[in-house]
């Protein structure tokens, strides 16, 4: 979604460009788009006016009163403090629709998740432990344990569980360093199970993962995560 104050930039900004914006009628014949700054404005205008309508039904006519009566000297319809309470309203509604998309991201994920661990149990090797947290050992270390309160250094590499890698040390060149007790739960349980030398592979439930919030663009809510680890150190 759009932020909120690039949206009224960017409208001003088109509006302001386009020519002859205050004699738009939904009757009129369409106006040719030639020069480039035409062409800019026009584009502006469509891609501004396709976010507007798919988060909120516009009316357009209020849209542009608003922007004429913006560039006079005369008093506004509406008064700051309308206007105020009218976009507090706005930013309520986007803010729930938000959670609401991404609290349906997350039960979706879940479900496919779930179907994943479920399937994912049976498979050799695989160890399911109480909390939820897969583990499947790719090497054996015999070194030392971490503490929560330890800092080690780890390789790893994170993908989804349709294989989209989010994530790499091994692609940066570069281990990872960290406090046991400072990541998420699912790799704080494995660790304190792991010893040095050990390479596994983890499969977590998204409650010990990122949760309904996801992380960024990578991870989205709900998401079930895999992960490559090798501990190769205790600082």
């Amino acid at each position: 979604m759009i932020g909120l104050k690039k949206m009224a930039v960017l409208s001003v900004f088109a509006l302001v460009l386009c020519p002859g914006w205050h004699d738009i009628n939904a009757g009129e014949t369409k106006k040719a788009v030639t020069t480039e700054d035409e062409k800019i404005s026009y584009s502006l205008g469509y891609n501004i006016g396709q976010n507007l309508k798919r988060d909120f039904d516009v009316n357009v006519a209020s849209f542009f009163q608003g922007f004429k009566e913006s560039q006079e000297q005369g008093e506004p319809t509406l008064t700051q403090e309308e206007m105020k309470e009218a976009m507090t309203v706005f930013q309520n509604k986007m803010r729930e629709k938000q959670m609401a998309q991404m609290k349906a991201a997350a039960q979706d994920n879940k479900a496919k998740g779930d179907e994943f661990l479920a399937a994912n149990k049976g498979k050799e090797g695989v160890v399911t432990l109480e909390s939820g947290l897969q583990y499947r050992v790719i090497t054996a270390g015999d070194g030392a344990t971490p503490k929560a309160s330890d800092t080690v250094e780890c390789h790893y590499r994170g993908t989804t569980i349709d294989g989209k890698e989010f994530d790499s040390s091994y692609k940066r060149g570069k281990p990872a360093s960290f406090q046991v007790g400072g990541v998420i739960k699912g790799w704080t349980e494995a660790l304190q199970l792991m010893k040095v030398g050990s390479k596994w592979e983890l499969f977590i439930p998204s409650d010990l993962a990122y949760g309904d919030r996801g992380a960024g663009n990578a991870i989205a809510p709900g998401s079930t995560l895999l992960f490559e680890v090798e501990l190769l150190g205790i600082k």
